[in-house]
């Protein structure tokens, strides 16, 4: 109690006289000024080590990351603590992440699906990459209209393979983002690409350029997002943590900082808690590693 004393008269000394706020809590002047002069104890200091290590690396996250993914960071940096001592510590700090909210695009509008199959059933795992994929399509507003963009997701790494963007939602802009992946060298002969019942996804004109990468088609109902979570999911994290800050005067300007999330922060460093609190393509090179090894 009152080492808690002597904490609030230190904190509050520039306020307040220390002699008053000694009287007011009833401790002395001298008590206070021999607590003060003491050598921090080494658990003092590891926690002050451990606070600036926690606020540098949620600045790197771009203030994105929560107590777990901090927690899981300094782990990966050979610090261990509890997670509830992180979540004290950000508290302390004022660090407060980013929210990641749910999030449905309205740019589904649905085509004849022409009895295309559901080939993934809501299970968006895969034992190793390009074998499973999901993509979809959103908006970003600027003050030119809208930027759309489609993306291709591994479903095994997390990593988005496949990305395209345009001032329309045409079938080239998911063509693009597919052949994208498909560029990468990493898609496996008849792998599954998933998406919703968008018109474009479900026209024979895509059907056909599939085709010719040797890619089955994949899709899901209308208007359940749990069918196709997986790309929701990354257009929830990439609107709520990194474009929701911004204010696009042109498209130009929103295409830099789409690419900047993506390239420059999700695939390389952003930690996904369904990978084991690792990056997308750590996971995915990890993968390729042993492949390549057996």
């Amino acid at each position: 109690m009152t080492l808690a004393k002597y904490e609030l008269i230190d904190a509050e000394k520039a306020n307040h006289k220390i002699a008053r706020m000694c009287a007011w809590l009833g401790v002395s002047r001298s008590g206070y000024y021999e607590w003060r002069e003491r050598p921090a104890s080494a658990t003092a200091q590891r926690r002050t080590l451990l606070a600036a290590s926690v606020a540098e690396i949620f600045a790197g996250s771009h203030d994105t990351y929560g107590y777990r993914r901090v927690h899981a960071a300094l782990a990966r940096r050979g610090e261990h603590c509890s997670a509830e001592l992180v979540r004290a510590l950000m508290r302390a700090q004022g660090l407060v992440p980013a929210q990641v909210r749910a999030f449905r695009p309205a740019t589904t509008i649905q085509g004849n699906f022409r009895g295309i199959p559901d080939l993934v059933g809501r299970d968006f795992t895969a034992e190793r990459p390009g074998v499973k994929l999901v993509g979809d399509v959103t908006y970003v507003r600027t003050w030119e209209g809208f930027l759309y963009l489609a993306t291709v997701i591994d479903c095994h790494s997390k990593a988005v393979l496949g990305w395209a963007m345009a001032d329309h939602y045409r079938t080239d802009l998911v063509k693009d983002a597919i052949g994208m992946a498909a560029g990468t060298g990493l898609l496996q002969g008849g792998a599954v690409f998933h998406t919703d019942r968008g018109s474009n996804y479900t026209s024979d004109e895509f059907g056909r350029f599939l085709t010719g990468l040797d890619i089955r088609r994949s899709v899901g109902r209308t208007g359940v997002c749990w069918d196709n979570a997986m790309a929701e999911s990354f257009f929830s994290a990439l609107k709520n943590e990194w474009l929701h800050r911004f204010v696009f005067t042109t498209r130009a300007k929103a295409r830099r900082q789409v690419i900047r999330y993506i390239e420059g922060f999700y695939n390389h460093r952003r930690l996904h808690s369904a990978l084991g609190y690792r990056p997308p393509l750590e996971v995915l090179n990890e993968s390729l590693t042993t492949q390549t090894a057996a």
